[in-house]
């Protein structure tokens, strides 16, 4: 079934996504990466840039960061010369993360190098030119909004440009900042106006294909959530594998069985907003810790909802700790208002729980796996019948 979806729909939650990891490594970071975009947004306009290379230079500059990890953020803090691997493996793994991007034209080197200078003195030593212009903007925009987000005020990001000139950045990028940066441009970049700002900038695109053809660039989040913790990438890796097996057992149809897999792979991203402290904990967690992860479904559901044709993906994907007698989280809804796919979610993940190694435990033996959700579908947590065929169908 072909379907028609929107790109900015994607990048907005792919955008939320990245809010949610940098906040949880960096508590003073706030729209960074949509400053990036607004600033690289209007250099591009007074540049004369296509549309087309305007929507990819918003999605570029909006994600540009996607491949910084919790421990390159610890590196990059630290400042030391010795930390330059560190910062081009967030270039690197950045590119490679969005491969899959439905970019509107190919744009090898984007993201690989927007940290590279005109004079030749970046990561990789290109030089000039050579130089793609969007990933050229993108570093412009990204020093411009550091400088912003220090308190500096426009005077002094003009006389920094000035600087750059013909050195750090092209001159006609420098140029095009000058004419740019005004009393009303600084302003828009306030966290109240930013996303009014975007809105009306930014064009709107569409794309015809398929769930199945879609599933990469959906599982880019996916990739986000690995690059995070690598337990929380093996999680989600499990529930979907074993989503596909429950599908076959229920005989669904390719569609049904796609949104399955994709709300499998997408069920955790909300996990991007907790602590690497909590998550990778070689015990088990406190209840002031639990507190902290709570949260998660709430976060997948509101990076998810936003995207039409994913409606079905999400419910699924951000119901699976509700439970029939109400007793879940963090709605607390009850049996009536939980679907096949969000009760069948919920077996699968607790299934994966239990049977997989965590920090702090072995993995739990068939039997115990077996007796437990046993125990939970007796007690009306969780559907009795899909209990008994998830642990038909994965034994």
């Amino acid at each position: 079934m072909i379907m028609t979806f929107n790109r900015n729909e994607f990048v907005g939650a792919f955008v939320m996504a990245l809010d949610f990891l940098e906040s949880s490594v960096r508590s003073n970071v706030t729209n960074h990466n949509k400053r990036v975009a607004l600033i690289a947004i209007r250099l591009g306009e007074r540049l004369g840039l296509l549309l087309e290379d305007m929507f990819d230079l918003y999605a570029g500059a909006v994600l540009h960061d996607n491949g910084i990890t919790n421990p390159v953020y610890n590196k990059i803090s630290g400042g030391a010369a010795s930390n330059l691997e560190r910062f081009m493996s967030h270039c690197i793994v950045g590119e490679e993360n969005l491969k899959v991007f439905p970019f509107l034209k190919p744009r090898e080197g984007m993201i690989l190098y927007h940290h590279e200078a005109y004079d030749g003195s970046g990561y990789f030593g290109i030089p000039g030119k050579a130089i793609p212009l969007l990933a050229h903007i993108i570093h412009f925009a990204d020093m411009v909004e550091i400088m912003y987000a220090r308190g500096s005020d426009r005077k002094e990001a003009g006389a920094k440009a000035a600087e750059w000139k013909g050195s750090q950045f092209l001159p006609e990028l420098c140029e095009a900042f000058d004419e740019i940066n005004s009393l009303a441009f600084w302003l828009s970049l306030d966290n109240r106006f930013i996303d009014g700002e975007l809105n009306r900038s930014v064009p709107h695109y569409h794309m015809e294909m398929t769930l199945r053809e879609l599933a990469p660039i959906a599982c880019i989040f996916s990739k986000f959530v690995d690059e995070k913790s690598p337990f929380t990438g093996r999680h989600s890796r499990g529930i979907a594998e074993k989503s596909e097996i429950m599908a076959d057992f229920y005989n669904f149809d390719e569609e049904r069985k796609t949104k399955l897999i994709l709300a499998a792979h997408l069920h955790d991203i909300g996990k991007l907003a907790a602590p690497n402290a909590v998550l990778d904990k070689a015990a088990p967690l406190t209840p002031e810790e639990f507190e902290l992860v709570k949260p998660h479904v709430f976060y997948t559901r509101r990076m998810l909802e936003g995207i039409k044709g994913f409606e079905d993906i999400t419910e699924w994907a951000s119901n699976h700790h509700e439970k029939l007698d109400g007793s879940g989280y963090p709605y607390g809804l009850a049996a009536k208002d939980l679907d096949f796919g969000s009760r069948l979610m919920a077996c699968i993940d607790i299934y994966q729980a239990l049977s997989e190694e965590r920090p702090y435990r072995k993995p739990l033996e068939y039997a115990e796996v077996s007796r437990i959700m046993t125990g939970m579908a007796d007690g009306n947590a969780i559907d009795r019948d899909i209990t008994a065929d998830v642990l038909e169908a994965l034994r």
